[in-house]
């Protein structure tokens, strides 16, 4: 490859200190050196900056007003129910899981965590993409915001802000002193007025401030000034997104993960004029980093808007594990930023540490005496938003299983080292790369081709292709996605159209016929599915009462992870398992419902072609939901046709490698 490399040059050092750019000969930029070096025009402006009323001072208040009035009473359970009640601190999982966040294989965490996933995450890690090969490299990247404190002192807020972002970064298991930074600035629009430009001023001073203090730079940011309608302007907002890189190995989820286990604040104490103490802060960040490489401290969660009291709720809700602390109100109910909660094996001796009890086995939060149920501190904080995004279908389908006997197959050509997957990508696959990654981990060669559709005479060739490529394979891959855009009318129906053409048809059918194999998941499920490839293993034999895939039963996109148990073993690509092996694997779909009447339902699990169900929490077929995402009937995941040559799935199979959904 290196005897390939050719120098091109690309420009010319001159002597004269202007800047030109040619395009295929012609001058498209003549601009001087002089220009460039003033940024643009020259402007000035006065600013008087606004000192934070002492009256209003943010650090003396309780964030939430029922929080407050609920301690005024000395309810700390009311207290504690509401906090996890509020917009700033409530559970968004129903509108989180509509994007896809286990797209592209690189995951680390999911958005929400544990054996339950219902430990929400605060920070975001992938690895890093490559097309080929394996890393465990990965990108960490948290952000810091408050808006309350933001407004009451923009400096302040900017500071905290920087410091939040940082917090969040060691609590996953980043190293703090590899951190750089990117501002998204948000504020007012800007007049003459000197007071006007207050906001900006004090919050980008308040930021470069965070930065010196710690010895980090920013190496990017975006900013909006125009945030005023009519008389209504936006908060003063300067978010900072603290982003690293680190090992996967090192990386620490905040979900609790045993009974017995120590929790402890790791305290930090503004000076006096409430600013961070940065030398202290960091001093309790290299301890934290040190006991997370030691694999000393398992979980961490970085104090923000809800205090210890949010920290200890949500690291419980993820493996339902509870705990038992001792804490005092300020701690329990302020917004230590900088702080950190965090779950460890033993005792730690650091003088930041502050020991507040112990994981327990009891599903339940105690604090201070006061026993809290998982489940009501839970309802707290799902309730509010549940009834605009559903975190769940309502409906809980029937259920059925079958025993089927076993068949032996043989592949009738000669044995290959490699065989040839072949992979097309229609306008909206996603998965393609994915897909055929993990083909390429398992030994395979890869084809591939791109179906045009930007006229008639490119799909046309598009179809040519297609059939050269099937005719040359053994296993006819088709990966997840949108295919055109799940138009028209439902969800692979453009594949299926590209299928049933008659050329296409015809080579599908001669693979099978000389022993080849063919895979569908997600979009591609869905397209053997409407085809009829499956359960059939023949395309063009659809009946009006054949199976089908159907919108989820929630009326949206879910992505989230599943356990699914093995059905049957009746085909080559089940030959590795047994029947009742269990897997986490990863669904992202809109429209995954598998809906069957029970005559044929029967048939499938008596030929043994129900190869996967969806399976509860200890590994048992369900139609109840969170464990059966989308409401498919009799907990069908994934089918075989009768042959067991064609396989269809909706679970994302590929999205799999060592060091990735950490947190489930």
């Amino acid at each position: 490859a290196e005897e390939n490399l050719e120098a091109v040059k690309v420009a010319v050092v001159t002597e004269e200190p202007r800047l030109v750019l040619k395009w295929r000969g012609s001058k498209v930029v003549d601009i001087a050196r002089a220009f460039l070096d003033t940024n643009g025009a020259h402007q000035e402006t006065g600013v008087f900056v606004e000192t934070p009323v002492k009256e209003d001072n943010y650090f003396h208040k309780t964030a939430v007003k029922k929080v407050e009035e609920a301690l005024e009473k000395r309810d700390v359970k009311e207290a504690v129910l509401s906090t996890l009640n509020d917009l700033n601190v409530c559970s968004q999982k129903g509108l989180v899981e509509m994007f896809d966040a286990s797209i592209g294989a690189g995951s680390v965490f999911m958005p929400y965590g544990g054996k339950y996933q219902l430990t929400e995450t605060q920070a975001m890690v992938a690895k890093l993409p490559v097309l080929k090969g394996k890393t465990d490299t990965v990108t960490m990247m948290a952000y810091g915001f408050d808006p309350y404190l933001s407004s009451w002192s923009p400096y302040h807020g900017a500071v905290y802000a920087v410091t939040e972002s940082m917090a969040k970064i060691v609590a996953a298991g980043g190293d703090f002193t590899k951190i750089r930074f990117t501002f998204q600035e948000y504020f007012r629009r800007m007049t003459e007025e000197d007071t006007r430009w207050s906001q900006p001023f004090a919050a980008l001073l308040g930021a470069y401030d965070a930065q010196i203090g710690y010895g980090l730079p920013s190496i990017g940011g975006k900013d909006s000034m125009s945030g005023t309608f009519n008389k209504i302007d936006v908060p003063p907002t300067l978010i900072a997104f603290g982003i690293t890189t680190v090992d996967a190995g090192r990386v620490i989820s905040p979900e609790f993960k045993e009974a017995g286990h120590c929790i402890y604040l790791i305290k930090h104490l503004p000076l006096h004029n409430f600013m961070p103490d940065t030398d202290a802060l960091k001093k309790n960040w290299e301890y934290v980093s040190g006991q997370i490489a030691a694999g000393n401290i398992v979980s961490g969660w970085a104090v923000g808007f809800g205090g210890v009291a949010e920290a200890v709720a949500k690291m419980s809700f993820g493996n339902r594990i509870g705990a038992d602390i001792k804490v005092n109100e300020q701690d329990l109910f302020g917004f230590g930023y900088g702080s950190l909660v965090v779950e460890s094996l033993g005792e730690l001796d650091w003088p930041g540490a502050v020991a507040l009890g112990r994981t327990v086995a009891e599903e339940t939060v105690t604090v201070n005496g006061e026993r809290m149920p998982v489940d009501l501190l839970l309802e707290a904080n799902t309730a509010k938003f549940t009834a605009v995004y559903p975190d769940r279908g309502a409906t809980e389908p029937a259920l059925m299983q079958g025993t089927s006997a076993s068949v032996v197959f043989e592949y009738p050509g000669p044995a290959k080292e490699h065989p040839v997957a072949y992979f097309p990508s229609f306008p909206g696959t996603n998965c393609d790369y994915d897909t055929a990654r993990a083909f390429r981990r398992a030994g395979a060669e890869i084809a591939t081709s791109v179906f045009r559709n930007l006229s008639g005479a490119d799909v046309m060739d598009s179809i040519d292709e297609m059939c050269r490529k099937i005719a040359a394979c053994d296993i006819f891959v088709l990966s997840g996605g949108f295919s055109s855009g799940d138009e028209p009318d439902g969800s692979g129906k453009f594949i299926v159209s590209v299928l049933n053409n008659a050329r296409v048809t015809e080579e599908i059918h001669r693979l099978l016929d000389r022993g080849g194999l063919i895979l569908g998941i997600c979009n591609g499920f869905q397209a053997l599915v409407k085809s009829g490839l499956l359960p059939y293993g023949r395309l063009g034999r659809l009946t009006p009462d054949s199976p089908t895939l159907f919108r989820n039963d929630v009326n949206r996109h879910i992505s989230q992870m599943v356990t699914t148990r093995v059905a049957s073993t009746n085909s080559p690509w089940l030959a590795g398992f047994e029947v009742g092996d269990l897997h986490t694997i990863a669904v992202s779909h809109g429209e995954g419902k598998f809906v069957v009447n029970e005559r044929q339902a029967r048939e499938l699990f008596e030929a043994g072609q129900v190869a996967f169900q969806y399976a509860d929490a200890a590994g048992t077929p369900t139609g109840k939901a969170p464990f059966n995402p989308n409401g498919s009937y009799y907990a069908i995941e994934g089918i075989v046709s009768r042959d067991g040559r064609i396989l269809g799935k909706m679970g994302h199979t590929e999205r799999y490698e060592p060091n990735l959904f950490r947190n489930i």
